[in-house]
C-alpha cells in the first residue's frame, strides 16, 4: 500500500523539481512567515488583551454595581425595621391615649350621674318640704279655722269679759 502512495503523488503535477504537497508546504511556511512579520500574532494577542480588559472592567463596574445594590437593600431593610417600630410605637401611643380617654369618660360619666343623683335628690328634698310646708300651712289653716268656730261657738259675751279680767288681773 505504501507503493500505491507514492506512486500516486509521484505521478501528480510538479514545477521546478518539487512536488505539489512540497509547494503546499512552501505556500505554508511563506504565509506564516507573512502573518510573523506583519506582526499579526501580537494584532490578535492585542485584541484578546483588549477584550479581556474591556470585559475585567465590565466586571468591576458589576461589582460596584453589586455592592451599591447591596447598600440600598441594607439602607432600605433598616428604614422598614424603624418604619415597623415607629408604627408599633404609634398603636401604643394610640392605645395609652384611648385608655386614657375611656377612663375620663366613665370618670366624667360617674360624676355626671353623681350630680344629676344630687340634683334629683334636692328636687325631692325640696318637693317633700313644699308638701311639708303645705300639710302645715293646710293644718294650720285647718286649726285656725276650726279654733274660729270652736270660739265663736263656746265663748260669748260673759266669757269675753271674764277672760278679758283674768288677763288684766294678771297684768
Amino acid at each position: 500500500m505504501g507503493n500505491i502512495t507514492t506512486l500516486i503523488i509521484a505521478d501528480g503535477p510538479s514545477a521546478l523539481g518539487l512536488d505539489s504537497y512540497q509547494w503546499v508546504s512552501i505556500a505554508m511556511l511563506v504565509l506564516l512567515g507573512v502573518f510573523v512579520w506583519k506582526k499579526v500574532p501580537g494584532l490578535i494577542t492585542g485584541g484578546l488583551d483588549a477584550k479581556i480588559a474591556e470585559i475585567k472592567s465590565q466586571l468591576d463596574e458589576a461589582k460596584t454595581l453589586r455592592a451599591e445594590a447591596e447598600a440600598l437593600r441594607d439602607e432600605y431593610a433598616s428604614k422598614i425595621a424603624g418604619a415597623e417600630k415607629d408604627a408599633e410605637a404609634m398603636m401604643e401611643g394610640a392605645q395609652r391615649e384611648a385608655d386614657a380617654i375611656l377612663a375620663k369618660a366613665e370618670a366624667d360619666s360617674e360624676a355626671m350621674v353623681a350630680r344629676r343623683k344630687q340634683m334629683a335628690e334636692d328636687k325631692i328634698a325640696a318637693a317633700e318640704r313644699e308638701a311639708v310646708d303645705g300639710v302645715r300651712a293646710s293644718a294650720a289653716n285647718a286649726a285656725a279655722s276650726a279654733a274660729r268656730t270652736i270660739i265663736a261657738s263656746k265663748h260669748d259675751s260673759a266669757a269675753d269679759k271674764a277672760l278679758a279680767d283674768e288677763v288684766i288681773a294678771s297684768l
